[in-house]
């Protein structure tokens, strides 16, 4: 099935933000499941639209997945230094896993940093346990950062965010 990335509309701001939280929820990503605080943010795709660049994946006409590009000294930047651009949010409904999808969203975040003048890099925080989506990294040429892997909720102590970077 064909993929195609395109930035989300307003009409589609609920869909993505379901399919984002159950994307975490169902792959166990979230400490508290449904009380997790972290699943308002995940939900609330028009707050991170106003910010940021969010894109959706649709196949058949059907948003099946989506990701949040952050430019450049974008305020959303969990990780991101100057001349630097951020992913954040990757999702992909749990029937369209396998097919591309996620691997789309990313090459279309990497697109538009190669596309933006002065930014050098593209950089990402991810769970350990997101292998596919580490595996869609390391085929796209990212590569492990260890000294920047980060801890959002430092009064716990086991999570810790990989991080991952590509030199444009």
């Amino acid at each position: 099935m064909d993929v195609r990335i395109r930035p989300a509309h307003t009409t589609e701001f609920g869909t993505l933000g379901e399919i984002t939280a159950q994307a975490y929820l169902q792959d166990g990503l979230l400490d508290f499941g449904e009380s997790d605080e972290y699943l308002h943010e995940l939900r609330n795709v028009a707050k991170r639209a106003s910010a940021a660049e969010v894109l959706v994946a649709t196949q058949d006409g059907h948003v099946v997945g989506g990701v949040t590009y952050v430019p450049q000294g974008g305020p959303m930047a969990d990780i991101a230094r100057p001349g630097e651009a951020e992913i954040r949010m990757l999702a992909v409904a749990p029937e369209a896993r396998g097919r591309g999808v996620g691997e789309a969203l990313v090459r279309a975040c990497v697109e538009r940093a190669r596309a933006t003048d002065g930014c050098t890099r593209i950089v990402l925080s991810t769970q350990r346990t997101m292998r596919s989506a580490h595996r869609i990294y390391d085929r796209l040429g990212f590569t492990r950062t260890p000294g920047r892997d980060w801890n959002p909720l430092p009064h716990l102590d086991d999570i810790t965010l990989l991080t991952y970077e590509l030199t444009l």
